[in-house]
């Protein structure tokens, strides 16, 4: 049995948890309203449910991606579809797909070799930090959507900077998932520099409904079970 505390933590910054930033993202859904579905959010095309749909399909890819099984879900480009319509049991189905992702990103194997996620071939280790990423920034979407507090783990976001930070002025590198990074001053709270590094307006509020273009990296083009 292995006890040495920094091999743990060695494992854990080649291999995140998922974990965290999904059950994050369920607490923010608890509080949803009906009546806030179609409330604006974030990414500007998008009305609440909308956002909802994506992150259900997201969250099949990603487990599809972590098994590295190609198909609709995976291979679907961004932007190449619109989301589904949200299911009348979102309520039950995201929050299972959500801990299903994350614990299907919990097998080294998933972190090992190649895969595929919106149509594009990459390795695994990469994979799964873009759907570290996208739990983060969504999970921020929902929240402003809602007027929800917001509690990522510094560890999250520090994953997610690492990941945004190196295409931040390449925009060929961005490709059609992020829009244009925003500035945000070195001294703003870390979640802001996350946020403006995935292009969007830490400032962005239902009332203000401030820039940024929040686009999505499309998840499965048709709706999971």
């Amino acid at each position: 049995m292995n006890t040495d505390p920094s091999t743990d933590a060695d494992a854990r910054r080649a291999h995140p948890d998922l974990g965290p930033a999904a059950a994050e993202l369920v607490r923010l859904l608890d509080g949803v309203g009906d009546d806030q579905l179609s409330a604006p959010t974030p990414c500007p095309e998008y009305a609440l449910r909308d956002l909802l749909a994506h992150v259900l399909g997201l969250s099949v890819a990603f487990q599809d991606a972590a098994r590295k099984v190609r198909g609709p879900s995976t291979g679907t480009a961004p932007s190449a579809a619109a989301p589904p319509a949200l299911p009348d049991d979102w309520r039950a189905a995201l929050p299972r797909h959500l801990a299903a992702m994350a614990e299907a990103w919990r097998d080294p194997a998933a972190w090992e070799g190649d895969t595929q996620i919106g149509g594009l071939d990459l390795p695994g280790a990469v994979t799964g930090r873009v759907g570290l990423d996208e739990l983060v920034v969504h999970g921020w979407d929902v929240a402003r959507a809602t007027g929800q507090d917001y509690r990522p783990s510094t560890a999250d976001l520090e994953v997610s900077r690492a990941f945004l930070a190196p295409s931040k002025d390449d925009p060929a590198a961005r490709g059609g998932a992020f829009g244009p990074a925003i500035d945000v001053p070195d001294s703003a709270p870390l979640l802001d520099r996350v946020i403006g590094l995935s292009g969007r307006d830490p400032g962005w509020s239902r009332k203000g409904l401030s820039g940024g273009s929040g686009r999505l990296l499309r998840g499965s083009a048709s709706p999971p079970r």
